[in-house]
């Protein structure tokens, strides 16, 4: 495997309120997550930054010898805690009211490849030099445009488009998207919607099927969302599966 990340303030935001991860365990298994954090005050990077190291620790801590539906059950348990632990830091910190994060996340291992999602940050697989979005976008213009009541070309530039309908942080209880991946892809990108917000999928794809190293194209994707306006922070993190992996 190869892998890199990286996360960028963007050209109008005076600070960073992304997060992110990659890790490999010691079984090759490998977790790569985004959590794009909301809030005044700082909070934002806060609520992200419980996200990822929670996130990190229990994966280095509890993930192993776990079959798919374990994984399954993983995944939700830990949204969970973060949730908890999220509306546990508001209660001591009064200045953190209304924090929130986005977490998009993917566990591959030599068995099974599943995304968890929750919130407006993407999860895409490259598969047959074709990139397909794995997640689904928790937004009222997606909800809409799912519902027949507004068209994907007016999604992209409705005054609300940034409007979440779910995030942690959110509510009390909340339900994450777990998604089950065909094994047969050569590469896994994840990003904060402030890559996808500046560059469309074809745009995203293009970058991944240049030449250059991992790191290259990372650092692409990013100038070219910034060269388009980088109106957000934006986080990218790649992985490029390799020959003989896991064996």
């Amino acid at each position: 495997m190869k892998s890199y990340y990286l996360t960028d303030p963007g050209m109008v935001r005076d600070h960073n309120e992304d997060s992110v991860i990659i890790l490999k365990n010691d079984e090759g298994s490998h977790l790569m997550a985004i959590a794009d954090g909301m809030g005044g005050h700082s909070a934002g990077e806060v609520a992200s930054s419980i996200a990822i190291n929670y996130l990190g620790e229990h994966f280095r801590e509890s993930f192993r010898k776990m079959s798919k539906v374990d994984a399954v059950n993983w995944i939700r348990d830990v949204v969970d805690e973060i949730n908890t632990l999220i509306f546990q830091h508001e209660k001591t910190h009064p200045e953190s009211k209304g924090m929130g994060t986005t977490l998009v996340m993917a566990i591959l291992t030599k068995d099974y490849l599943l995304f968890g999602n929750v919130g407006d940050s993407s999860g895409f697989v490259m598969k047959d030099n074709n990139l397909h979005k794995v997640t689904y976008d928790h937004t009222l213009v997606n909800l809409l445009v799912s519902a027949g009541e507004l068209t994907k070309e007016e999604a992209s530039v409705h005054p609300k488009k940034n409007v979440l309908m779910k995030a942690l942080g959110a509510a009390t209880e909340v339900d994450v998207d777990i998604f089950d991946c065909d094994m047969d892809i050569s590469e896994i990108l994840l990003s904060s919607d402030g890559l996808t917000g500046m560059l469309d999928r074809e745009g995203i794809e293009k970058v991944l099927l240049s030449e250059g190293t991992v790191e290259e194209k990372v650092e692409r994707l990013i100038m070219k969302a910034n060269n388009r306006g980088g109106t957000d922070n934006i986080s990218v993190a790649y992985l490029v599966r390799e020959e003989g992996d896991f064996k």
